[in-house]
């Protein structure tokens, strides 16, 4: 059962972990990056205990661990308590939601294993904004998406401010990078025998809703915010697909151009 330590001194080393969250890059492809995962909340940090992540510790204020009390129990690990300026000092920020919790990353499926089992996916090109890419993981959850794929200039989703706005869905959905070159490697989707499809704003585009892809086992290939996808991964795919709009606007914010694709097709 997880054990409750007091910490006084913000200097202590036991709570390195956590130190200078808004200065130190956590990704492990960073210098000086630890390459842990780090939920914030008492919901973000149950769906981490609850995830295949090894949790390393919890640190809160008492109130928050004792909200806890029951999701730590089953925990052999340490849960330091701590008043809130002294967290804040360890942080670097006032931290309103009360509680964090560092995991070491777990291995994640092979995409092709995704692809074998998978009736709809998401694959990713260019999304680069750890925001958006916690919002699609969100939105893959809620709608019954059994996966994400992530092709060339995907940020890291296990980034602290994706599993923040994911609200920790990012630890439940399964991820995988896509392997070999790009575009070429949208053809591991294919022997798995799923339809890729496109999204794009371009008005030769089929309507998704006309597109025929309702009980399909389809791969939604979606761009960055702004540019969206590259003309080669545009040819790669089987289908062109549109979100229909209003007159006037062009385009939508890619997580919610993802909702909007994954309630077409998905069933959740």
């Amino acid at each position: 059962m997880a054990f409750e330590t007091t910490i006084d001194d913000p200097a202590d080393p036991l709570v390195d972990d956590y130190r200078d969250l808004t200065a130190a890059d956590r990704r492990p492809d960073r210098p000086g990056g630890r390459g842990l995962v780090i939920a914030e909340g008492v919901v973000v940090v149950r769906r981490l205990i609850d995830s295949p992540f090894p949790v390393r510790s919890v640190l809160g204020v008492p109130r928050r661990l004792a909200d806890l009390a029951d999701d730590l129990a089953p925990l052999d690990v340490p849960a330091f308590a701590l008043d809130a300026d002294t967290m804040a000092t360890v942080v670097g920020f006032h931290l309103n939601r009360g509680v964090l919790a560092v995991a070491d990353r777990a291995v994640q499926p092979a995409a092709a294993e995704l692809a074998r089992t998978a009736g709809t996916l998401a694959v990713l090109e260019g999304v680069n904004d750890h925001e958006n890419l916690g919002s699609v993981f969100r939105n893959a959850a809620a709608l019954g998406v059994d996966g994400v794929l992530l092709g060339p200039r995907c940020a890291d989703p296990l980034y602290r401010r994706s599993v923040r706005v994911s609200m920790g869905h990012v630890l439940r959905v399964p991820f995988a990078e896509l392997p070999g070159e790009w575009p070429a490697s949208l053809d591991v989707l294919r022997a798995a025998g799923l339809r890729v499809a496109a999204l794009t704003p371009a008005a030769d585009a089929v309507p998704i809703g006309r597109a025929g892809l309702d009980g399909q086992r389809v791969a939604l290939l979606l761009g960055a915010e702004g540019p969206g996808l590259t003309a080669e991964a545009l040819a790669a795919a089987d289908l062109r697909v549109r979100i229909p709009m209003a007159s006037g606007v062009d385009s939508l914010n890619v997580a919610t151009a993802a909702a909007v694709a994954f309630h077409a097709v998905a069933t959740p």
